[in-house]
């Protein structure tokens, strides 16, 4: 039951649900009272000590159904035949007999394990045995698909595959037709091993294979992510964002308690012999961070933005005072529409006000200046996401040289190769003269780490 047990909360990870230490030892508590015979019962005792989530629970049922199935080893024979069955077991029967009398046969008692099982075509003792060999094989360990013919031969391996294969060349040489009858039962049980195996790798497989496809889509240029893997981008996005929030949520805490005045400490407490009774913290002041994200939402850029905007508003455990604003020919604020609606709700109304247009750099720094110029300080970080092309109109870099002079920082995220920059209508150099950070930010790997190096300053 423990191995089981370790196994499926292994496959459970693999299928997205975080099983704690904590978790696991309830959920073993829970199945060592309903026990293991009814499957409905430990069904629902997993899911109310595993699940925390509704998304949670449905993959576990699902992982668990997966878990708890077991393949049906194939039947070689159809029903039409059925009715012959009798006959063609009569003469094999006697055929064996008069061989054996003659002293040319090899009778059914002296077959190794896996022939009798197999020729007794008893389906629960065979799928058991392909379980504990499965065991024994440590079909847990399987990770990749090229790996399914080596765990294949590992399991028939441990059923006794050796021993079985001596049985069928003595009979082929005695009893034809019992050593076909044998050959057709082998191949009915390699097929059952093999969805032995497929089963195994879609419950084991699931993280490595997750593992991989995000390390592939952090690396892909976001401008050119297909449609059908938005959805999977936008959860690598979020993942990216927790990752990042438990990263420097905890050094924030620590700062606000501050550190351990020693010198202070000691001294107020001597009237107690120097016990400390009072303590005193050396507390550095630090200003309160801000940022300012203008994101360029024009055809070009639209799909990069969609993905920095959700980055940004993700890390508000980080950084507490975050505007965001978009931009195609003219500047609007995106913030409330980003907190307040769901992601794909939220791009669908920005995209509808301002997106997809032809970018106008120069305008939109206009509106900026006159309407959102009072909300830069001394503290505040501005972050600007584009590609710095205006279509050959006026770039007003002298409006940008205003925001960096009443900001901390001014950091620009180009989504384009630095080759491309200061070629056509990119403003991209002139621009960059006022910057405090440019960097070319086309996948979400860079966009991690480009947002790790702004929220590290603030801690």
């Amino acid at each position: 039951m423990r191995e089981n047990l370790h196994r499926f909360f292994r496959a459970a990870r693999g299928a997205g649900v975080h099983v704690s230490p904590a978790e696991s030892i309830d959920a073993m508590r829970a199945v060592a009272q309903v026990g293991f015979t009814d499957r409905a019962v430990l069904r629902d005792a997993l899911l109310l000590t595993l699940a925390k989530s509704q998304d949670e629970k449905l993959a576990l049922g699902d992982c668990f159904d997966l878990f708890f199935s077991q393949p049906e080893p194939r039947q070689d024979q159809p029903e039409a035949d059925n009715a012959d069955d009798a006959s063609q077991d009569a003469d094999q029967s006697s055929s064996s007999s008069s061989a054996s009398e003659a002293g040319e046969g090899h009778p059914s008692e002296a077959l190794g394990p896996l022939a009798q099982m197999l020729m007794s075509q008893d389906r629960n003792a065979i799928s058991a045995a392909i379980a504990s060999a499965s065991g024994a094989a440590s079909l847990s360990d399987i990770r990749y698909s090229t790996q399914r013919g080596i765990f294949s031969s590992r399991i028939l391996d441990a059923m006794g595959l050796q021993r079985l294969r001596d049985d069928l060349d003595e009979l082929t040489a005695t009893n034809p037709a019992l050593a076909e009858r044998l050959r057709a039962a082998l191949d009915g049980l390699r097929e059952a091993v093999r969805d032995t195996v497929s089963q195994g790798l879609a419950l084991y497989a699931r993280e490595e294979a997750e593992t991989l496809r995000n390390e592939i889509l952090r690396n892909a240029p976001l401008a050119r992510i297909e449609r059908r893997q938005v959805a999977e981008m936008r959860a690598l996005i979020r993942q990216i964002a927790r990752r990042l929030r438990e990263r420097y949520s905890k050094p924030r805490k620590r700062q606000r308690r501050g550190h351990l005045d020693v010198r202070r400490t000691l001294r107020r407490n001597a009237a107690w012999g120097g016990v400390p009774f009072l303590t005193a913290w050396k507390r550095k002041h630090r200003d309160r961070p801000k940022i300012v994200a203008i994101c360029d939402v024009s055809g070009s850029v639209a799909q990069v933005s969609d993905f920095f905007l959700l980055l940004i508003h993700s890390l508000h455990e980080v950084v507490d005072d975050v505007r965001s604003f978009a931009f195609s020919s003219h500047l609007i604020e995106v913030s409330e529409i980003l907190e307040k609606k769901s992601p794909e709700e939220a791009m669908a109304e920005i995209m509808s006000k301002v997106g997809f247009g032809s970018s106008d750099y120069g305008s939109s720094l206009v509106d900026f200046e006159k309407d959102f110029m009072s909300t830069l300080t001394p503290q505040t970080t501005v972050i600007v996401l584009g590609d710095a092309r205006s279509n050959n109109l006026d770039p007003r870099a002298d409006i940008l040289r205003r925001v960096s002079e009443r900001s901390k920082r001014l950091v620009w995220l180009n989504p384009e190769g630095r080759l491309a920059w200061g070629f056509g209508d990119s403003e991209m150099p002139r621009y960059a003269t006022f910057c405090s950070v440019v960097r070319q930010c086309a996948t979400a790997q860079q966009l991690e780490r480009a947002v790790a190096d702004i929220v590290a300053t603030y801690q």
